[in-house]
Parts: structure tokens; sequence; C-alpha cells
């Protein structure tokens, strides 16, 4: 049996049923851009070190171990969160390939070996918070979307620290933050490669941004074809229903 705290919940890892992953809707729940970003990320199928920052309850690392056998590990600063993160990794029996660690990515380096990953993912804070009254109520929620204890170029700085000359580094963000993204990898050398817009639906604004950018690469970005989550009737798209289902 799996023992849940609070109002922890076990769900299935998306259509997957033979991954299971708990979460909480008031501490962490995974939601679409973690899964966008899974998908996304150009990652070793076979051998190799990835590396996934702001893990939260690990749904990144999960997600990534169902198409690759390279070592992952998950770095997050909640300590209820992170434990959360070390229950999903022994209840889908992932020991082996997955380690969580309970820590701020801005004080890794004696925990983390420097230009030793080949892939990193990070699904950072959103929003920049001027004030304490634009904080949500939730602590828990706050960290996750506010950069109270990161910045964005934390994050990046952080990711090449930890990515190899020649690595990948895939992000999951909002629109409105691409020209600080793209200004922040390129002090960090970390050169854009590739970009997709994600929208809710044809006819709206975008609401994510995927961008995917190599260490010391050379400048040539590729913008990718947009991605839409919906139809005009409210069903899942069939390039939505491939990520999500598996079909």
């Amino acid at each position: 049996m799996v023992e849940l705290y609070d109002d922890e919940r076990l769900d299935y890892l998306l259509a997957d049923e033979t991954m299971k992953i708990i979460q909480s809707p008031t501490a962490f729940a995974f939601s679409l851009d973690a899964v966008l970003l899974a998908h996304f990320s150009s990652i070793p199928k076979k051998r190799g070190k990835i590396l996934d920052l702001c893990t939260g309850n690990g749904v990144i690392p999960l997600l990534l171990s169902k198409k690759s056998n390279a070592e992952m590990t998950g770095v997050e600063i909640q300590e209820r969160i992170f434990q959360m993160a070390k229950r999903n990794v022994a209840l889908n029996n992932l020991h082996d390939q997955l380690q969580m660690i309970h820590g701020d990515l801005k004080e890794m380096e004696t925990t983390l070996e420097h230009s030793s990953f080949d892939t990193v993912t990070v699904n950072p804070p959103y929003f920049k918070t001027p004030s304490p009254t634009e904080h949500n109520q939730n602590e828990y929620l706050t960290i996750a979307r506010h950069e109270l204890h990161c910045t964005l170029e934390d994050v990046v700085k952080a990711c090449k620290r930890y990515v190899k000359p020649g690595g990948k580094v895939a992000m999951v963000h909002r629109p409105g933050r691409i020209v600080d993204i793209i200004e922040q990898f390129r002090k960090y050398r970390i050169e854009p490669k590739r970009i997709q817009f994600v929208y809710p639906k044809q006819g709206k604004e975008a609401n994510m941004l995927l961008v995917e950018g190599t260490r010391d690469g050379k400048a040539d970005v590729k913008i990718l074809p947009p991605f839409y989550i919906y139809e005009q009737d409210g069903s899942y798209t069939q390039q939505a229903e491939e990520v999500i289902y598996g079909q």
C-alpha cells in the first residue's frame, strides 16, 4: 500500500496505467506544461544523463523514463514536494534510473558535477512578483509560480553550469517572457535552436512557449509549427491526443 498524506491522491500518469504518480491539488499537481516539455525535449535515448530542475513531484523525469534509459536527476527546493517526488520514484520502482535531490538550484555546485549532463530540462516559476500582495495565499503555489527563490537568470545560469558543451537545455515558459529568455540564454552561451508556441486553439493567443538551446551552439533558430491544444468544439486536437494519450 502507498501511504498518502494530507490531501494527496494517487493518479495514473496520463493514459499509461503502468505508471502512477502521487500529487496534491494544494501542494503540487502536474499540468500540461510539464507534459509538453517532456515531449518537446531532445534527450539521449539509451545512455547519458538528464537533469530536471524545479522538478516538483518528479513528473518530467517519470515521463522521460518511458522513452529513455538515461540516468535522471531531479532537483526540488520544497521539502514536502521533494518527498512526494522520492515516493513517486519508489512507487514506480525507478531507483536504478532516477534520483531526487532536495535543494536550491543556486547552491548545487558541490552536489552536482559541472558540465556533466546531456540534457537539462526545467519548468521554472513563470511570474515576477513585485510585492507580497500579489503572492498566492498558498505558499506551495506561490513558490512554484513566482520568482521568490530563483529568478529566470538564476535558472538559466544553473542550466549552463550543469549541461555539457553541445548539450541541450529545454524550458517551458510564458510567451511574454520570450525576449528575457533569449537574452539570458545568450548571456550564458546557450544558443536558442528550437522554439514552439502553444495555443489553446486556433484564433487564440499563445499561452505557452517551448524553447530549446544548445550550449556553445552556433546561431540558427528554428520556429516550429504551432501546437494547438483544443479544436473549436473543445475536444483535443490530434497532436494533443498524441502527446497526452500516446495515440
